[in-house]
């Protein structure tokens, strides 16, 4: 279980983010609507997805895996602060379906990470003795 966990958990994170690319990457008008909503269109938009795609990538790279839910982590946490103080948990009728979403994908890496946290611990205490 221990084994397969860490490979759950990065694909159920990747795969939220990937599918989200499409409209990010397409100007879709929901996504075009947050992003004017937050004030970050267009630029906002197209950095997040570019930052999703990388998190999404390193996630599915197991001797870097840290570092993509440390991303994926702190992309969703940016994303359910928008919810909650800019846009509602429901944004257009959705139900909330985006901020579940992003809630699931930052409960996935946030377990990751702490499953990640001895070898997260030895990188830092490597830096600072150099």
């Amino acid at each position: 279980m221990k084994k397969f966990l860490p490979w759950v958990l990065s694909l159920v994170a990747a795969i939220i983010m990937l599918q989200t690319l499409y409209f990010k990457f397409t100007a879709n008008p929901e996504s075009v609507y947050i992003f004017t909503t937050v004030g970050m269109e267009p630029w906002g938009r197209i950095g997040t997805g570019i930052a999703e795609l990388i998190a999404s990538i390193l996630l599915l790279i197991p001797s870097v895996r840290y570092i993509g839910a440390f991303l994926g982590a702190g992309i969703m946490l940016g994303a359910i602060a928008s919810h909650i103080f800019l846009l509602g948990i429901e944004v257009q009728g959705d139900g909330g379906y985006l901020f579940i979403l992003a809630f699931v994908v930052l409960l996935s890496s946030g377990i990751l990470l702490l499953l990640e946290k001895e070898k997260i611990l030895l990188i830092i205490k490597s830096k600072l003795k150099t």
